[in-house]
């Protein structure tokens, strides 16, 4: 039973954290009759936390059928690499003047528990230093639309139990990381602007290490 303020977002992150520990698998179907009498609950809100996880890309609505747990093909996560790469190269790019020594702190020491975090194979603790790091520079824009939809696109390509944890992948990411930091600090915005857009989001650059975590092969 769920007794909450918020009804709808409370069944939205029953949903999302379920997807998460992989309950609900790529493909699983989600039937709306069943789960509203598992919840207790009626149906508007779970309809109306269904819609947002559509919305999101994590499922999809199909009339008369029912609700199922998206695949990620290949083609979805080149798609999202392109999106979040174009969006945060240019967010780095506006912003890069506002960056303050404090900020240069913050990631480098972000980067750094990083790196300690892959080395003792803590995933879930690497996954939300990431976002914080990205958030750091990203939350400095007044574009809240664009953080609306940078953070759901990541979420969906890595909120998943069954990825495989490819250490050599992410201490790259983090190389990357500090080299972002260093062009920052010597002033180079273009460069930096571009690494973050067409290496560190790039599909291809990444394309071998994809295909190993996503498990397509």
């Amino acid at each position: 039973m769920l007794y909450v303020k918020s009804l709808r977002e409370q069944v939205y992150k029953y949903l999302r954290d379920r997807i998460h520990v992989g309950k609900l698998g790529p493909g699983s179907p989600i039937n709306i009759s069943d789960l509203s009498q598992k919840l207790g609950i009626s149906k508007t809100p779970l309809r109306d936390a269904l819609i947002q996880l559509e919305t999101e890309g994590f499922v999809k609505i199909i009339p008369r059928r029912g609700v199922e747990v998206n695949t990620l093909s290949l083609d979805d996560i080149r798609n999202a690499y392109q999106i979040v790469g174009a969006l945060e190269g240019s967010v780095l790019y506006e912003i890069f003047d506002e960056i303050k020594p404090h900020h240069i702190k913050k990631m480098k020491r972000l980067n750094a528990d990083m790196v300690d975090a892959i080395a003792n194979d803590e995933f879930g603790e690497l996954y939300e230093m990431n976002i914080t790091f990205h958030d750091i520079f990203v939350k400095m824009t007044g574009n809240k639309a664009l953080q609306q939809i940078c953070l759901p696109i990541k979420q969906r390509l890595y909120e998943f139990h069954n990825r495989c944890f490819v250490k050599e992948w992410e201490l790259i990411n983090c190389d990357h990381h500090d080299q972002i930091i260093e062009m920052i600090e010597k002033g180079h915005k273009n460069k930096a602007a571009a690494l973050m857009r067409d290496v560190h989001w790039g599909y291809d650059v990444n394309e071998k290490f994809i295909k190993i975590f996503y498990s397509h092969e």
